[in-house]
């Protein structure tokens, strides 16, 4: 069990970062053509489309998805990852 909360915790860490490089490539101006810019759009794009649909994002031209994004997964590695293991490691 607690080998598979780490590796759920670590893909979150790794996807995380994937947001972050996503959000600070969109501050130049990307060639879309580009395998990279590609790559982090098709990774964060389903994800970060479904939280503007349910939250209006764009305040005053800032899109504020990524941080929204970043903040849940803080939060679920942080709080229910680690809930969990501790309710894991007590009944044990």
């Amino acid at each position: 069990m607690q080998t598979l909360l780490n590796i759920i915790s670590t893909g979150l860490l790794i996807y995380m970062w994937v947001v972050v490089f996503a959000a600070l490539i969109t501050w130049v101006n990307p060639d879309p053509h580009n395998f990279l810019v590609q790559l982090l759009y098709r990774a964060t794009a389903p994800v970060l489309g479904k939280i503007r649909r349910l939250i209006p994002t764009n305040l005053g031209g800032l899109d504020i998805a990524p941080l929204l994004l970043i903040l849940a997964i803080i939060f679920i590695r942080e709080v229910v990852l680690t809930s969990i293991m501790l309710n894991f490691y007590i009944q044990s």
